[in-house]
Order: structure tokens, then sequence, then C-alpha cells
């Protein structure tokens, strides 16, 4: 079940099938220079491999590969250049996991939307934390969680999920970022399709600028305080809940909440190959296993 080499190669024949028009033969994208013996979509399926296995130190995983699977890897590249290539392949890594949401809500046309909170540090420590403080456009501040009732310090994770709870689109962003400035990103997204969300989404005018541009009916709870009030749908809340199930999957199974990035790059790196792990779980789920999505537990089991 938590074999590196078993898993790895499930994986990586499923990202071959996803992106086989994108790489040569030898797994790698078109480049300038020298042609790598251990490929671009080995690096991939490495990181995804690991964080699907909730290895999510690089020195403990290169410490098991080279100890336990030397044979397995046999160009095995250093923690170094896995690090960077792995940074270097972010766009990459993102189009095999779009992919393989599209795969996964080919028919959905009703999704949720939410955010979590990512937090990096301790608001104690905030004035001594250096990750992400190479810009200012991407680094951290301070945000509030409604649902957690607490102020904390980091990132912000956006993300949109069908009602079978694959996401289909996500974002990074600051921790004081409102959830409806990701409503623009999802005008352009999506179209022709139901949205639900929490209160944070309220706004009659981002309701009546969805529809109008894009043909999406925004779906929110009223407060309690705000006229013609009217029974919510039962399944709408039930859709809500599926992408709480999907951040809860991401703190347990994938340890989204523990950090251990130096850098924005590294730290949105990491947060792409969980999301990824975890879509490509469901993917096996559905497509190799015929057994529910969400059981992303099980999925290595088989």
């Amino acid at each position: 079940m938590h074999n590196i080499k078993t898993n790895f190669d499930k994986i990586i024949e499923v990202i071959k099938e996803i992106i086989k028009e994108e790489i040569n033969e030898k797994g790698n994208y078109l480049r300038r220079g020298s042609v790598p013996k251990f490929s671009d979509i080995e690096v991939i399926a490495l990181s995804i491999t690991s964080e699907c296995l909730g290895i999510d130190s690089e020195n403990y995983l290169f410490s098991k590969l080279n100890n336990e699977y030397r044979d397995d890897f046999k160009n095995l590249i250093s923690r170094r250049q896995y690090n960077d290539r792995r940074k270097l392949l972010f766009e990459k890594t993102e189009q095999v996991r779009s992919r393989l949401s599209e795969r996964l809500n080919s028919q959905a046309d009703v999704f949720a939307i939410d955010s979590m909170p990512l937090e990096i540090c301790k608001l104690s420590r905030e004035a001594r934390n250096k990750m992400g403080k190479e810009s200012e456009k991407h680094s951290p501040d301070k945000g509030y969680c409604a649902s957690q009732k607490k102020y904390f310090f980091g990132y912000k994770l956006h993300s949109v999920c069908s009602a079978a709870g694959v996401v289909q689109s996500l974002d990074l962003t600051k921790a004081s970022v409102h959830d409806v400035h990701y409503l623009k990103d999802v005008q352009e997204l999506f179209s022709n399709c139901i949205i639900t969300g929490d209160k944070g989404y309220i706004g009659r005018g981002h309701q009546i600028n969805l529809f109008e541009t894009a043909g999406i009916q925004l779906e929110v709870p009223l407060r309690s305080n705000q006229k013609d009030q009217k029974p919510e749908m039962w399944i709408l809340k039930k859709i809500r809940k599926r992408i709480e199930t999907v951040f809860s999957q991401l703190c347990d199974q994938f340890m989204i909440q523990r950090n251990y990035a130096k850098s924005f790059t590294g730290f949105k790196s990491r947060i792409l190959a969980k999301v990824a792990g975890l879509t490509i779980l469901q993917f096996l789920n559905k497509f190799l296993y015929n057994q529910p999505v969400s059981r992303v537990k099980h999925a290595f089991a088989n």
C-alpha cells in the first residue's frame, strides 16, 4: 500500500496518458540544452506520489529513496535538483491537474466555491517570518477566518469544486484578500452553470454580473437580517458540504497546513502537488477501480 515505486508507477502511467501529446518518448517537454535522464514527468509523478503517501518532507523522501529504492530509481537526481525542477514544472503540474479534473467533471454543471486559510506561522512570529518576503506581491499577510473565528498569518486557498468533490479551479492569494475577489477568476473560467457559496459571497451586484456576463447562477444563503427570505434548497447545502470535505481531506491526508517551504515559489508548488495528488487519487478511483471518487484513502489499497 505504501510502496513508493508501486504507487509511482500507477501515477506516472496516468500522467503519460493525460499529457502524451506534449512530451517526447523519454517523458520530457521540449526544451533547449541537455536532456535530463530523470524525465520531467518522473519529477511530477514523484512529487505527487510523495504527497499522496503523506511524505511531505523532501529530506525524508530522499533518505528513503537512497536507502530503500536505489535500484528502482536508477537515474534519480539530487534533492536540490528535484526541488528546483519541481518548481520549474509548476505550470506543467497544473496542466496535469487541470486535465484530470476536466475528465472527472466533464458532465458537471453545479459547483461549490469556498476558501480555506493556509497559516504559515503563528501571529506572534509574524515579524520574524522570512518565507515569501522575496516579493511584496507574493508576501504573506494577516487575514481573518470567519468559520474558525480567528485571525491568521499566511495565505488563502480559493477553490471551486464539483458536486462529486473534484477541484475544478484554485488560486492562492494573500490572507487579507476577500473571498468575493476570486469571483473575477470564476467569471472567466466558468459559464452556464450553478455555483453555490457561503455567506462570504453575498452581493446582489456579484450575482447579477456573473449571470449577465457568463450565465453563472450564484446561489448563496441570505443573512438572517436580510429581506426576501426564502428556504434554501437542501441539495445546495449538501454540495457546499462537499467542498468542506475536500478541504478536510487536504488537511488530513495531505497535511496541507504543514509548511516546510522557504519561498513562495516552493510553497505554491507544494500546495499544487497536494491538490494534484487528491485529484489523481479520485481519477484512479473512478476510472481504474470503479469506486466512489471521494474514497481517496482507499485508492492505493487496490
